[in-house]
């Protein structure tokens, strides 16, 4: 078995590599690629860029998930769902799962479908759109990442 501290080592290293690639794509190479020329050139251009990123988002996610779950269970944390106080939990467990549920579910089976077709007819809005989302998910990470900060280590805002 694996220690707990090698557990949390994976788990922050993966969350930096995952959410500061989201941060990435979000801040810098969305809005670089909405100042391409032709639509076509955006197209290829984010695709590529994007593409490369999923893979790594996948396995980061993946290790992510693991050793959190191998961390509650080493520390028998289970009752921690139960408190309010320990919403960064519950927090960093549902932005977990929904990075999962869009990189291997949504993205392949539909998103990635509707990006095709509706860039194809409005790249502008359908950039725009993107950008939002990923704004969306990348706030909801940046707080959580404060939470779990602050509340790993003992200051709860909530008593």
């Amino acid at each position: 078995m694996i220690s707990f501290t090698l557990a949390r080592v994976i788990h922050v290293l993966a969350v930096i590599l995952w959410i500061g690639g989201v941060a990435m794509v979000t801040t810098v190479i969305i809005p670089a690629v909405k100042k391409l020329k032709s639509p076509e050139e955006q197209i290829k251009t984010f695709e590529t860029l994007e593409g490369r990123f999923a893979i790594q988002a996948k396995v980061t996610t993946l290790l992510t998930g693991l050793s959190g779950f191998y961390m509650l269970y080493a520390i028998d944390g289970w009752s921690r769902y139960l408190e309010i106080k320990f919403w960064w939990i519950h927090a960093m467990t549902l932005v977990c799962i929904l990075f999962t549920l869009v990189l291997y579910v949504l993205e392949p089976l539909v998103l990635h479908k509707m990006f095709k077709k509706y860039v194809q007819k409005n790249p502008e809005k359908t950039f725009f759109f993107i950008q939002k989302a990923h704004w969306v998910l990348l706030l909801l990470s940046l707080i959580t990442t404060a939470g779990v900060v602050a509340g790993s280590h003992g200051w709860f805002w909530i008593k």
